[in-house]
């Protein structure tokens, strides 16, 4: 378990923080299987570096639209090689460890992992307590369940929507962190693009983000906007069928604009 306080304010120093995503899948959304064995994954991981992730965030079990759930042993064994060879080789650069699994989330933490990212938005008790109890960073999710996967409405449903019922959801996982006592200096919130919306609701997330941070009560530089390589921005596009993996100049526009609302934290596959 982390033994020093985390505080994002110094990662929030010196422009935008790009938090570089590693995915150690078979099945991701956007390159799975392509980083699963320790030297891959390590190259990858200084790739990301070298164009300025400042945070590096590992994710061993896919969360895209239909992945299977894999139990807490295998997501330890796919990460724990890359977790030892990353602290060897980039002993500077902290870690994220993108998990909903409280077992997982405490074997990162005894090895130095400084962020736990939660898809849940910290939902499950002992998870909640977990972070609680630690000292690490914490990014906290907005999504949608449906047992152990994640409900997934038809994408393109022409049914109008609007931001509100996402941004009531935020407000929920922010209230349940400071119930627990978690200080908000600890917490980046995530709104969840794709995470149980349709087109329509995430283009109405995306158009309340500059007042978002109102919204929520919450600054727009505590905000982690996870927009990466995602369909939204290739149906906004019109340009639908576009490859996961060549969305990543759409990717940077998007952050580019969010920039401009004040938003200075992007989750991302790819830097500039």
């Amino acid at each position: 378990m982390t033994s020093w306080p985390f505080d994002w304010g110094p990662l929030l120093k010196g422009g935008p923080l790009f938090i570089g995503i590693l995915n150690l899948t078979p099945d991701s959304f956007s390159d799975g299987g392509r980083f699963m064995d320790p030297a891959s994954a390590l190259a990858q991981a200084r790739a990301l570096v070298g164009s300025g992730a400042r945070l590096l965030d590992l994710g061993a079990e896919s969360t895209r639209p239909g992945a299977a759930s894999i139990d807490a042993d295998t997501e330890w064994d796919r990460l724990e090689p890359v977790l030892s060879a990353l602290a060897k080789a980039l002993p500077g650069t902290p870690l994220s460890l993108d998990t909903r699994h409280v077992q997982v989330a405490a074997r990162g933490l005894k090895a130095g992992v400084a962020v736990i990212n939660d898809v849940t938005g910290f939902s499950d008790p002992d998870l909640l307590d977990l972070a609680r109890v630690s000292s690490c960073g914490l990014i906290a999710m907005r999504s949608r369940r449906t047992g152990l996967g994640f409900h997934m409405p038809p994408y393109h449903d022409p049914a109008p929507q609007k931001a509100e019922a996402a941004i009531a959801e935020l407000c929920t996982i922010r209230d349940r962190l400071r119930e627990a006592g978690i200080q908000d200096h600890r917490v980046l919130l995530d709104p969840g693009f794709g995470f149980g919306t349709t087109y329509l609701e995430d283009r109405a997330l995306w158009e309340a983000l500059p007042l978002l941070p109102e919204s929520l009560a919450w600054p727009a530089d505590r905000i982690c906007i996870g927009i990466s390589r995602k369909r939204f921005l290739a149906v906004r596009a019109g340009t639908p069928n576009l490859a996961a993996g060549q969305r990543d100049g759409l990717t940077a526009a998007a952050q580019a604009e969010a920039l401009r609302w004040g938003y200075r934290v992007f989750r991302t596959h790819a830097i500039g």
